[in-house]
């Protein structure tokens, strides 16, 4: 039986083509939707960020008599000696600093916004951010900006960090 004929199984060169074809289309359909998702993604973790950060200034400024955080220094007089008394240590930030603005938000403080990493009875208040600043998911760092002049603008030279105005309490990423 030489002159019978083979069945041969599988697909011809057309049917492979059409294959890839439609699933050419699919990817060019699909592919577009998961940069938009990831889009959305940053941007609602942005939002949410924001929202704790607005929360923790407003707690901060309720409990110290409508004063932001970052407009005074962290260290008044007597703060190191209560704190260091108690194996604390008081954070360095000058007035209108970024390093105030963290301090004040992430240490205990007292009415007039000294800082100090123990809670004593002076140093009732906060921390309000107890995992420190968070990062600017629309950026790569934490990095604070502290402003006076009342424009905080976009200029803060590319590093994706957080403008706050210490007078009027306006905070942008």
């Amino acid at each position: 039986m030489s002159g019978a004929s083979q069945k041969h199984t599988g697909f011809t060169l057309v049917e492979l083509l059409i294959v890839v074809i439609i699933l050419g289309t699919l990817t060019a359909i699909v592919v577009p939707q998961f940069g938009a998702t990831t889009s959305d993604a940053t941007k609602a973790s942005y939002e949410t960020t924001l929202s704790v950060m607005i929360k923790a200034v407003e707690r901060y400024r309720a409990e110290h008599s409508g004063v932001y955080p970052g407009r005074r220094a962290t260290a008044g007089s007597g703060t190191n000696g209560f704190c260091t008394q108690n194996g604390g240590a008081a954070p360095p930030g000058g007035p209108k600093t970024g390093e105030a603005f963290v301090a004040q938000l992430t240490h205990f403080t007292t009415n007039w916004g000294s800082a100090c990493t123990v809670r004593t009875r002076a140093l009732r208040l906060g921390p309000y951010l107890n995992d420190g600043i968070p990062v600017n998911p629309l950026g790569s760092t934490n990095a604070v900006v502290v402003v006076e002049d009342g424009v905080l603008g976009l200029t803060s030279g590319g590093t994706g960090g957080w403008r706050f105005d210490v007078f009027t309490g306006e905070l942008i990423g």
